[in-house]
């Protein structure tokens, strides 16, 4: 499939080599692409990524994922053009996370609505799904931490995106994922990482992610 990747931070690049580890074709969207280490990225993953322009990333997508920082989400899908996303698989790996206050971060939109229902309703043609914001990079692309796979939970309002989206999940190596339902789940998925981000900093460690146990 050919994918394109909204944002060329850590959590773009990471997604990016994931994809481009299991056969597909990524172009990551950026501000700037010009910017050195994501000629680096190009490098590591050997003529199968390209960079352009939000719009660029959008266009050429198959399947779309909006991987920026939360508070710069909604323009970020703007300037890609919202016609890109018609009809498309959208993984929203996005965090509504609020560091205008500094550290610990808060949320800047949390209870009765999410910033992946802000999303949706900005893209009202994609088929979007919220999936990979409660764990770190590294472990999207490899589900594993002490030798444990953690539980991958997603939320949206398309059973066949899901399906798909759950589909590539297995094929990375997640054994546990679980269907919340409908997209107005992704705000618990949201206020989750406001756990996560305590949690981490109490331990000192950011390689930390949940399990669900029945």
């Amino acid at each position: 499939m050919r994918v394109g990747i909204l944002g060329s931070g850590v959590v773009g690049q990471t997604l990016g080599t994931g994809f481009v580890e299991h056969g597909d074709e990524v172009r990551i969207g950026t501000r700037n692409p010009a910017k050195s280490e994501l000629a680096v990225w190009q490098r590591s993953v050997r003529g199968k990524g390209s960079v352009g322009s939000f719009a660029d990333a959008a266009g050429f997508g198959e399947i779309l994922v909006v991987a920026c920082l939360g508070s710069a989400a909604e323009e970020v899908v703007g300037a890609a053009g919202p016609k890109n996303f018609d009809g498309k698989l959208v993984i929203d790996a996005t965090n509504a996370l609020d560091f205008s206050r500094g550290l610990p971060p808060g949320l800047f939109v949390a209870v009765t609505d999410s910033l992946a229902e802000r999303l949706q309703r900005r893209l009202p043609g994609a088929r979007l799904v919220k999936c990979f914001n409660i764990v770190p990079a590294p472990v999207m692309v490899r589900p594993s931490i002490a030798g444990s796979t953690p539980t991958m939970m997603i939320a949206g309002n398309d059973g066949a995106a899901k399906k798909q989206v759950e589909s590539i999940l297995r094929a990375w190596g997640w054994t546990d994922v679980l269907d919340l339902g409908a997209i107005d789940a992704a705000r618990g998925l949201e206020m989750l990482v406001y756990l996560w981000v305590r949690v981490a900093g109490s331990l000192r460690n950011f390689n930390v992610a949940f399990r669900v146990l029945a």
